[in-house]
């Protein structure tokens, strides 16, 4: 008998008994029906959990730092601290605890530099490893590019986006409030908003260098459009439209004199009223900044040097009549549903104006007269390195020969302050070498000159004393001067103050990942790359991320081992039922048994017919527990939408799921029967057709 007559065999006996064959199917779907609903919802919430991960990567990427802190270790630490109860003294005295200094020691040993000009490499070559788990965002690289943003107000005042020309300039050293005095650095900070931070950079795709997806994805443009150019930026309103009124003040929407008079109230304890504003949305975009680079800060001087104007407003005002001007072309604000905020700042530009600043940087006056002579200092042109005392005298007298009246006059400062002090200091004692010497002191010309003139408080008179002192300064005194007020710096240092930025050499690093599972790999990918480097090259950084999700992380493989485990018990429970159902039909056909043996059927061919029987209904168990699944998904996805007051999660039960549940059904099925089919060949034929 072949397989195909023994189907059409078992087929015949089971179309005689349709309902019975309905309702074994449909015990033996239930199974499947569990199975299939519960592979539904776990596909639905998978779906759901990696369209978080991947958005959650966006906010949260790996970020190596230039400079970092290995926080890891300083809470590695700690643990191992705080779990410890070993004690190696004896109770009998009073003994130190060194739990805190010790973790002030580790903390000041875990900050660290990041070779990123090393690692860049590592990331740029196509053949790591790294690449396979990189997300969709890419990688990204900072750079530290120094600028300023210049604006005026309506009253034509010159306001830094930065916020320091907000505060008056007698106002910087501290404030007074309530009777206590702050720090004016931290307290300007706090009432501007957070200083430089106002702009930033968009995040961009790996392929272009404007507004990336992701950000798209998570605001909305409500006005304008994105910017596509490196002179045009984008302003981010919160959800209710609003933008901190301090960061209108720094760009000059609202007049500086308003804020300062504020901030003298404030001062005083005084209660200050704060008014409302509206601005249109196309007043906000006619309104234009000026794009001022560190090294714009550098004018060349008749002496062929470069002086710091970053202090003189009026050669900034100048500065800006030609300085690149920027204008917002987009106003958008973070979606009602979106977690992501991918922007902090109220302004965001382009990677395009980055990489404008950094060429324009390379290509300005001051950073190629540097580059001609790594020897010599562009700014000062003294030497970075003098020979000798003779060479640093001679830098010195031609460092204070260079000097503007009101420079001269902040050296006279410098050295008044000096000689206040009480303990005696090398430039008073160069002073009194240098007057047994023959030379003039400094407190004597200054004495004589207050004697023979009554405006010496004015900077032109001031810088006079200053020039006479300096005719008369021997070499100890000017190599006194170099040593504790003229700081030639480095190549590299004038370099970075100049904003000169290298390709080659990012401030940070920003790796996204699309799921938590890759961001462990890109992990591994990093350890691997640290130990193929010496121990100064390794990469130190933190995952925040996975710090605060190591306990979701725990709970989730928790539930998917809970339904692993109820998804084995149905299947157990199924196949058990399975036998039964199909012993029970052995008892009832013993004697179709007994006569397929009597006209010439092998044992083997009984145990085809049986084997096809229970193929049959596996089969029809397995589309029946699909269909009804399909079904019930209908009403389960509203009911899930109502609990969850949400519709981005829903239970779909996957193609291959489906067919996977299928084939499985016919072949727990097959393994139900197996012993009742080999019990029914084992029968005696002359036993089976006397049984009635």
């Amino acid at each position: 008998m072949s397989f195909i007559t023994a189907l059409a065999l078992s087929f015949n006996n089971l179309r005689t008994k349709k309902g019975r064959t309905v309702l074994t199917s449909f015990a033996g779907s239930i199974g499947i029906i569990g199975i299939a609903l519960i592979l539904s919802i776990s596909n639905g919430v998978n779906i759901y959990i990696d369209n978080i991960q991947r958005s959650t990567m966006t906010s949260y990427p790996i970020k190596i730092e230039e400079q970092t802190i290995d926080l890891s270790s300083i809470m590695e630490a700690r643990q191992k601290s705080v779990s410890s109860d070993e004690v190696t003294h004896d109770m009998n005295a009073v003994y130190s605890d060194n739990t805190q200094l010790e973790a002030v020691s580790k903390m000041s040993t875990s900050f660290t530099e990041n070779d990123l000009t090393d690692f860049k490499k590592y990331l740029d070559n196509p053949d790591s490893e790294i690449h396979k788990y990189i997300g969709d965002n890419g990688i990204v690289y900072s750079y530290d590019t120094k600028f300023d943003i210049y604006s005026y107000d309506k009253n034509d005042t010159l306001v830094n986006a930065d916020g320091s020309t907000l505060v008056d300039k007698k106002q910087q050293s501290s404030l007074s409030f309530g009777g206590k005095e702050f720090a004016m650095t931290d307290r300007a900070m706090s009432m501007v908003g957070g200083g430089s931070k106002m702009f930033e950079e968009i995040l961009h795709d790996p392929d272009n260098s404007t507004v990336g997806t992701a950000v798209k994805e998570n605001y909305d443009l409500i006005y304008g459009e994105y910017p596509t150019a490196y002179n045009e930026l984008l302003l981010v309103l919160d959800e209710n439209n609003e933008i901190p009124i301090t960061a209108l003040y720094q760009f000059g929407f609202l007049p500086t004199d308003e804020y300062k008079e504020m901030s003298k109230k404030i001062e005083k304890g005084e209660e200050v009223e704060i008014a409302s504003y509206q601005l249109s949305y196309s007043e906000v975009c006619e309104k234009e900044f000026y794009l001022m680079p560190d090294c714009d800060y550098y004018v060349k001087n008749r002496f062929g040097r470069y002086d710091d104007i970053s202090e003189d407003e009026e050669s900034i005002r100048k500065k800006l009549a030609k300085a690149e001007v920027l204008k917002i072309t987009g106003i958008a604000k973070l979606k009602e549903n979106s977690e992501n905020m991918l922007m902090t700042s109220p302004i965001g530009y382009t990677k395009l104006l980055t990489d404008y600043i950094i060429e324009y940087t390379d290509n300005s006056s001051v950073v190629k007269a540097q580059r001609a002579d790594e020897n010599v200092n562009a700014i000062t042109g003294m030497a970075f390195e003098p020979k000798d005392d003779s060479e640093k005298a001679k830098d010195a007298r031609k460092y204070m020969e260079s000097l503007g009246e009101a420079d001269k006059a902040n050296m006279y400062s410098a050295f008044m302050a000096l000689m206040g002090q009480p303990a005696k200091t090398a430039e008073t004692s160069q002073q009194s070498e240098s007057s047994k010497s023959g030379s003039f002191s400094f407190t004597q010309l200054i004495k004589m000159k207050q004697a023979q003139s009554a405006t010496t408080s004015s900077a032109d008179s001031i810088s006079k004393i200053f020039e006479e002192y300096m005719k008369n300064a021997d070499e100890k005194t000017l190599v006194s001067i170099y040593d504790n007020y003229i700081s030639s710096g480095s190549y590299e240092d004038n370099l970075e103050k100049m904003g000169v930025v290298s390709y080659d050499a990012p401030s940070s690093i920003s790796i996204y990942a699309d799921s938590f599972e890759n961001k462990d790999f890109i992990s591994n990918c990093i350890e691997d790359y640290n130990n193929t480097v010496s121990e100064e090259n390794k990469i130190t950084y933190t995952d925040y991320i996975g710090l605060l999700m190591s306990s979701v992380t725990t709970i989730v493989n928790v539930i998917s081992y809970v339904l692993i485990a109820f998804v084995a018990v149905s299947l157990i429970v199924s196949s058990i039922m399975i036998g039964i159902i199909t012993y029970i039909s052995v008892l009832e056909r013993t004697k179709e048994i007994g006569i397929l043996r009597a006209i010439g059927a092998s044992k083997k061919n009984i145990s085809q017919v049986f084997n096809a029987e229970t193929f049959i209904i596996g089969l029809f168990s397995g589309l029946m527990g699909i269909g009804i699944t399909l079904l019930l998904l209908i009403p389960i996805n509203e009911i899930i939408h109502a609990a969850a007051d949400s519709v981005t999660v829903n239970a779909v039960l996957p193609l291959n799921g489906a067919v996977i549940l299928v084939i499985l059904s016919v072949i727990l099925t097959l393994i139900g029967g197996l012993i009742p089919s080999k019990k029914a060949a084992k029968k005696d034929p002359v036993t089976a057709l006397r049984t009635e």
